[in-house]
């Protein structure tokens, strides 16, 4: 694992006792599972090349 590696199961359990969400032992594995989708997702996105000259929409509309 590298430095920047992180921790799923620690940050999962960290974050749900400082929100004080309960979760239950047989669901945890899922929860980890899912964030370290979601994590993947987040690269992707955040790593997108956008040209300097893209501005964000004032509003959304869909």
């Amino acid at each position: 694992m590298s430095e920047d590696a992180i921790n799923y199961e620690q940050y999962v359990e960290q974050m749900a006792k400082l929100i004080d969400l309960p979760i239950p032992d047989e669901c945890l594995p899922g929860v980890i599972e899912n964030l370290e989708r979601m994590a993947v997702i987040a690269q992707k996105v955040t790593e997108f090349p956008l040209d300097e000259t893209i501005e964000p929409a004032p509003t959304f509309e869909p």
